[in-house]
């Protein structure tokens, strides 16, 4: 479930659900960060805490181990020394040891040889080495109080037929009597039965206490150490030490356990599961808290690297919404070489072109109307013009003037299209018509002194062209380039991919170049009336098929002139509408 809710949420980030890009970036960068910060720190913590609890519990049981070692190298030592004692005793040859006070002057050396063995054995842990006669009469260096060996729990309690070693386990030794004074300190004592039919120490026992104050200081420092509680039982379930804490003891207790071989003492070692993982709950803890200092960190530094990050793009946005409101001359600042300062960069150029586009679409629409103003201004009516024509070249033919009726003739086929402004784009074959009409006039006029040659394949005729544009380029030929007429003038029309291409060469007088560079410039001051009709045709192209078409002149004075047109293939559709090919 919880799989299928993290789909659903990563669709819906993917998908746009959250309208904000930088609450987008945000998460990406906080998934992107987190899962491996959180992977990295949880497997940080299992490794740790694994490490932590195997070194943890193998440190408990080398430290019991240790105790181990310790407790029975103690008790090793006072065995052996009872069976030193026991061997000594157990010889027949020592019948004047008795369990008396010995009178004799041979009682006296045996009890002094007896007690030399005893002071020999001694180390500087033993604390009491005393054998004890049924009587009550005792062996050894310390004076004793054998009435308070009954406040020994485990002396009490030992059966009266045991045979072999009887450890009494831990105790408070009140019972010895030195020449300081009284003495009380912890011991460890042992006890061994005499058994010796017939012997004089049958009956007696043997008394070895040793110190016993640094092992049961060793055993605190473990329990201090470990926080452990310590217990050490006799094979018949007597308790020979426990830790003075209170204790319960749970399935769920860590447990380490030793058996002495010298006692057959059982050393356990118990710790609570909570205290045995209390280390590795403060690495969980740590690692939790870094994790979340982590969390809020990753998130206060995604936070702010989004909102860096998206107040270019709000900016860029508040922009474009600038743009469109027609604030033209708004302009990004660039802030860096990254995508989003191409991106500045290309908004800008966008906008500077855009804005130039404005204005030449603004220019565009202004020369239209100035263009309809002054058709308008000059408008005639064109019935009337061809009426009184008809009525003039009528006149002419009844009066034998056929030079003058031709000329009116052909006057009036060119004023007729160009007087007919319901049309801006006419066929070619149309254009190139009106251009021989004007030709014929021009022939009339000058005579044949001057050379047409026109290269145009029928197919190319059909496409549309600006009405009235050839016309003013003939005119300048023989008003400004030819003198009296004379001169030849070559027209070609070929195709280029989806453009046609039109070449007008005429060998006139040609263009000087400074007049030929203040030929297309808008509102240069013109001398006399050179220039006006390439450039108003250069603008009828620009305007109807764009600023990349147009016409483009080369010139040498008194070598002609060649003027280049380019523009796009468009046929006439049924519907009296212009169509792309």
């Amino acid at each position: 479930m919880n799989f299928q809710w993290l789909q659903q949420q990563y669709r819906r980030v993917l998908s746009g659900s959250y309208r904000s890009i930088r609450t987008k970036l945000l998460i990406c960068f906080l998934i992107v960060t987190l899962i491996p910060l959180l992977s990295l720190g949880a497997l940080s913590y299992y490794q740790s805490a694994k490490i932590i609890n195997s070194q943890f519990g193998k440190y408990g049981e080398n430290a019991v181990a240790q105790l181990q070692q310790q407790t029975g190298s103690s008790l090793s030592r006072m065995k052996q020394m009872s069976e030193t004692i026991y061997s000594y005793l157990m010889d027949p040859a020592r019948t004047d040891l008795g369990s008396k006070t010995p009178v004799t002057y041979n009682e006296i050396i045996e009890k002094n040889d007896f007690e030399a063995l005893l002071k020999s054995l001694r180390t500087d842990l033993t604390a009491g080495i005393y054998i004890i006669t049924p009587s009550g009469y005792y062996y050894g260096e310390n004076n004793l109080d054998v009435g308070k060996l009954e406040h020994i729990p485990a002396w009490k309690g030992k059966p009266a037929s045991y045979q072999g070693t009887y450890w009494l386990g831990f105790y408070m030794q009140d019972h010895a009597m030195s020449s300081a004074g009284s003495v009380s300190e912890p011991v460890l004592g042992l006890a061994v039965p005499i058994h010796n039919r017939g012997g004089a120490q049958d009956g007696s026992t043997i008394l070895i206490e040793e110190n016993a104050e640094e092992l049961l200081h060793m055993f605190r420092l473990f329990e201090e150490d470990t926080k452990a509680h310590l217990t050490i039982k006799a094979p018949d379930g007597r308790i020979v030490y426990k830790s003075a804490s209170a204790f319960t003891p749970k399935d769920s207790d860590i447990v380490w356990d030793r058996t002495l071989a010298v006692s057959q003492w059982t050393i356990e070692a118990r710790l609570p599961a909570k205290a045995f993982y209390l280390s590795s709950g403060i690495i969980r803890s740590n690692t939790i808290l870094v994790a979340i200092l982590s969390c809020l960190l990753a998130f206060g530094l995604a936070y702010i690297f989004s909102s860096h990050f998206t107040a270019r793009i709000r900016s860029l946005k508040d922009s474009m919404q600038k743009v469109s409101f027609g604030k033209l001359d708004t302009r990004m600042p660039v802030e860096g070489r990254d995508e989003l300062g191409s991106l500045d960069m290309s908004f800008n150029r966008m906008v500077s072109g855009v804005q130039t586009l404005v204005q030449e679409v603004e220019q565009s629409e202004r020369l239209k109307k100035e263009a309809e103003l002054k058709a308008f201004h000059y408008q005639i009516n064109p019935h009337l013009l061809f009426n009184t024509l008809n009525s003039i070249q009528w006149k002419a033919r009844l009066q034998g003037a056929e030079d003058i009726r031709q000329m009116l003739y052909h006057l009036t086929m060119v004023l007729e299209g160009n007087l007919d402004i319901s049309q801006e784009l006419i066929t070619l074959g149309r254009e190139l018509r009106m251009i021989e009409h004007f030709l014929k006039i021009q022939e009339i006029r000058y005579g044949c002194v001057f050379r047409y040659d026109l290269r145009c394949g029928e197919e190319l005729k059909q496409y549309l062209i600006p009405r009235m544009t050839l016309q003013p380029l003939f005119e300048n030929i023989f008003f400004h380039g030819f003198t009296d007429g004379v001169g030849i003038i070559e027209l070609e029309v070929r195709e280029s991919g989806e453009e046609l291409l039109l070449t007008l060469k005429d060998d006139g007088a040609g263009i000087t170049a400074e007049k030929l560079a203040r030929l297309f410039v808008p509102g240069a001051r013109r001398q006399g009336r050179g220039g006006l009709g390439v450039q108003n045709a250069d603008q009828k192209f620009k305007l109807h098929f764009g600023p990349q078409y147009g016409l483009t002149v080369h010139s040498t004075k008194g070598e002609g002139t060649e003027i280049l047109i380019r523009w796009p293939k468009k046929e006439e559709r049924s519907d009296g509408n212009s169509q792309e090919n």
